[in-house]
């Protein structure tokens, strides 16, 4: 190796290092972290958790208009685990032929139900199987389930509607009316929320029912030391005219 390839050898390990070494100081410097706010404030946007909240849908009022046909599709995710058809074995989930209706965690021919499950409960009516395809774990912490749910709340009404079909054909439950009175469960929140008011809530209600306290507002200042309490030109005016 000559003296040339030495010297273009030795330039490029040099460089390599030099750029190396300007990486590991960049990266002392300039390291990244995460912002304490996240992104851009947008007006008019609503945060995910809350939007999700506010824009939760009764699966009664999606039931009148749900697709069993489509219910049968978004089912195929759950063949894996479960029969349908009447009579059909178990498989690593319980066959779910007339589910609808049936009390949670019992019979489907001796089915080994997870205890969490067992404890819920009451029936399978519309609601609890909602929350059950929403999040299983949620509706029942423990459960062998391991289905993550549906976030879709249509594909829950979809396939709800389905398994109704399929050997239980209860009648759907009511839609709600618009601008209905609220349940008994939301006027008990409602009361819990009131009695957890802070004072100044109170006492704002109380200035409203009563009005203000007029002491609050009375003129009670004082007068400058030695100013007349009256205008020696208005008592002037006042005595020619009682003239």
């Amino acid at each position: 190796m000559d003296n040339r390839t030495n010297t273009i050898a030795g330039w490029v390990l040099a460089g390599c290092g030099a750029a190396l070494g300007l990486s590991i100081v960049g990266g002392m410097i300039f390291h990244g972290e995460r912002p304490e706010k996240m992104g851009y404030a947008i007006e008019g946007v609503v945060a995910e958790g809350a939007a999700g909240a506010a824009a939760e849908v009764p699966i009664a009022s999606l039931l009148p208009t749900a697709d069993a046909a489509k219910g049968a599709e978004v089912f195929k995710k759950c063949a894996a685990c479960h029969t349908i058809n009447q009579g059909g074995a178990n498989g690593i989930g319980p066959n779910l032929y007339a589910t609808v209706g049936e009390a949670i965690a019992k019979g489907k021919g001796g089915y080994a139900f997870s205890s969490a499950l067992a404890s819920v409960g009451g029936s399978w009516d519309f609601d609890k199987l909602n929350a059950w395809l929403t999040s299983p774990r949620k509706f029942a912490p423990g459960t062998k389930m391991t289905f993550a749910g549906l976030g879709n709340a249509q594909d829950r009404a979809n396939v709800i509607l389905y398994l109704n079909q399929q050997g239980s054909n209860l009648p759907l439950p009511a839609a709600p009316a618009a601008g209905a009175a609220p349940s008994a469960k939301d006027a008990a929140a409602k009361d819990a929320a009131a009695k957890n008011q802070p004072a100044t809530a109170n006492a704002a209600e109380a200035a409203a029912k009563t009005g203000p306290d007029t002491a609050d507002i009375a003129n009670t200042g004082t007068p400058a030391s030695g100013a007349p309490s009256v205008d020696p030109e208005a008592a002037r005016k006042g005595a020619r005219s009682e003239k």
